[in-house]
């Protein structure tokens, strides 16, 4: 099944690195749009517009305040995303648990050849 257009598919509007860069500043707190644009190196035309996707999708919220909009993250809008890639969890933890265990082999089979080699140091007789 097809996703739907950028405006209206959580999906399509993260795929945007500079819309993830302001989900992550927004993550720290409400900002004017024009902070926005000044600390993404944005115009304040392109900034509204990437929050006018992120708010269509439901990831940001808006309030004026006196002449200017802000921002604010609203991470409900990511519970597609969440449960999506909830999905892949067990997949992530049996990778994990088999690399821990490849690393306690690793440490297991170093242990038994430095075990191995003190032994015989002391099995040598001295000159």
């Amino acid at each position: 099944m097809a996703r739907a257009a950028t405006t209206s598919d959580v999906f399509n509007a993260i795929a945007e690195p500079q819309r993830r860069e302001i989900l992550t500043l927004l993550r720290s707190g409400e900002r004017p749009v024009t902070e926005v644009a000044r600390e993404l190196g944005l115009s304040q035309p392109g900034a509204s517009k990437h929050l006018r996707v992120l708010r269509e999708v439901g990831l940001v919220r808006d309030r004026r305040e006196g002449k200017q909009r802000v921002y604010g993250l609203d991470a409900r809008g990511l519970r597609p995303v969440h449960e999506w890639t909830g999905g892949f969890e067990q997949f992530w933890n049996e990778s994990f648990d088999r690399l821990d265990a490849y690393v306690r082999d690793l440490e297991d089979t170093d242990t038994t050849i430095e075990s191995s080699n003190t032994t015989h140091r002391r099995e040598r007789p001295e000159p």
